[in-house]
């Protein structure tokens, strides 16, 4: 067996992982310690995942570069919702720790990164070109929404809330779209093809787009401004 092919089978078990803790995390009561509980294994198998597809694109990038890319691109926005899931919990109290150097650096890799994968979607890709050009807007998107939050203190004192649920909303996106992919084929053999790629990859973004507006609407409702926050940490 090929090192390849060793890496996809333990890509496959973490995922199978990830899903189960993520949803396991997302029906527990929030704030119980199962919630707690299957949201570090999940950040924990998504960390462990996001380790072992590095050396999976070095070994890509050589035959197929444009897929390579797109996929070290999914590294960088996946990693940043990884980062920012986690972080917005520890410094829920620090807000300039937050949007520190780490954060601002993340913000910057998502800009150049989603503008790359964007050119290669519309010049290079000879297949997924939707797929490509549409998910070069999420890293674009991503640093819109990092820039304007990293620019002055929210005043909403669950602002940390609403970060973690964003990006963990990121991350069901990562965690779920493969699983279309390879369940739909047997299911729904007639949408073998573009029709099957597009719906396996856009379709958990069509998801995630309303179940964020109904996070929002359940767990953050409107609150006093809060006074105090401390001023961004200098870099």
């Amino acid at each position: 067996m090929s090192i390849y092919k060793i890496l996809a089978a333990m890509h496959v078990v973490l995922g199978t992982m990830a899903l189960l803790s993520f949803w396991t995390a997302g029906l527990a009561r929030k704030g119980s310690a199962l919630h707690r509980a299957a949201g570090k294994v999940f950040l924990s198998a998504m960390a462990a995942l996001l380790a072992l597809a590095l050396p999976m694109v070095t070994i890509i990038l050589p035959h197929a570069p444009v897929s390579g890319a797109f996929l070290a691109y999914l590294l960088v926005i996946t990693g940043t919702a990884v980062w920012t899931s986690w972080r917005a919990i520890r410094d829920k109290r620090d807000w300039a720790r937050y949007t520190g150097g780490v954060y601002r650096g993340l913000m910057w890799l998502n800009l150049a990164s989603g503008l790359g994968v964007a050119w290669l979607g519309l010049f290079r890709a000879t297949r997924m070109q939707l797929v490509i050009v549409a998910f070069s807007l999420i890293g674009i998107a991503i640093f819109v929404q990092m820039w304007r939050f990293s620019r002055r203190p929210p005043t909403d004192p669950r602002w940390w809330m609403k970060e973690h649920l964003e990006a963990m909303l990121g991350n069901g996106i990562a965690t779920h779209i493969a699983f279309p992919g390879i369940g739909l084929p047997k299911i729904l053999p007639m949408l073998a093809g573009p029709t099957l790629q597009n719906i396996a990859w856009l379709g958990p973004l069509a998801v995630a787009f309303v179940a964020g507006s109904w996070l929002t609407r359940k767990y953050l409702p409107k609150r006093p401004a809060m006074q105090g926050l401390r001023q961004p940490a200098v870099d």
